[in-house]
């Protein structure tokens, strides 16, 4: 997963050594949970969410696996997870003008505002996901 952070073109970590192999055993393990995507026997993305903080810590995908359905699979396997654990507000923040930015309102979260230095804040509730299921199963 560590691999898949660090060939992120957009997003990228200001100090890699900032997110530890630590951190993500604590995420997926007693946070919350994790999902990994491979192919051929290598993790090609990833996605964690936390419980404790309510928030979307990570969903990453190496560039070039990018506009494969990946991302949206490991997406919507997060957020079904989470919100049959908690019908809690869920929120995520990702850098302004990115493809990030634009794949989470293409999947129905809504902008709230500006989190952690100037990062897009988004929020996401219950309702608000099953209905966007609802409409992208139909």
């Amino acid at each position: 997963m560590q691999i898949v952070r660090h060939t992120v073109k957009e997003n990228t970590l200001s100090d890699p050594a900032l997110v530890t192999d630590k951190d993500c055993e604590e995420f997926i393990t007693q946070r919350g949970k994790g999902w990994v995507c491979e192919v051929d026997g290598e993790v090609v993305g990833f996605s964690i969410v936390d419980l404790k903080e309510h928030n979307i810590w990570a969903l990453f995908l190496r560039p070039e696996f990018e506009g494969r359905g990946i991302g949206k699979r490991l997406h919507r396997l997060m957020m079904d997870w989470y919100f049959n654990q908690t019908q809690e507000l869920v929120w995520l923040g990702t850098a302004p003008n990115t493809r990030a930015e634009e794949f989470y309102t293409r999947q129905g979260w809504k902008k709230v505002g500006m989190v952690n230095k100037g990062e897009v804040k988004f929020e996401m509730s219950d309702a608000d996901w099953r209905k966007h299921c609802l409409n992208i199963d139909q």
